[in-house]
């Protein structure tokens, strides 16, 4: 129990963020990292046989993928400069599973 005797379900008028936020940015950083060599490399097999209009199709939707996820990140690591972030809103949550699924899905039909 505190020593003010507040009951220990209250929450402290003032939160110390600690490094979370930035553990959470960095996390963020490594995801985008990671999208944009995933849409890159799907580009390059785009390509490779040469340069088609389903090629160019292929690589449109990876560069459109890519920006919505870089978007959604973009959005979030500006939210965690607040001391109290507020928690991802279902959309950005839903849009950026949906950019992962469309790229994974991108990269194994680009396979075939």
């Amino acid at each position: 129990m505190p020593a003010s005797g507040a009951s220990p379900y209250e929450r402290p008028a003032r939160r110390d963020p600690g490094l979370q936020p930035e553990r959470t940015r960095l996390a963020w950083r490594r995801t985008t990292l990671s999208c944009t060599v995933a849409a890159v490399l799907a580009v390059r097999q785009a390509l490779h046989r040469g340069v088609t209009p389903v090629s160019l199709a292929a690589v449109a939707l990876c560069a459109l993928v890519w920006l919505a996820f870089l978007a959604v990140a973009h959005r979030r690591t500006l939210a965690l400069d607040t001391a109290r972030p507020e928690r991802m809103r279902e959309r950005g949550a839903a849009t950026a599973v949906a950019c992962a699924v469309c790229l994974a899905a991108l990269g194994v039909a680009l396979l075939f």
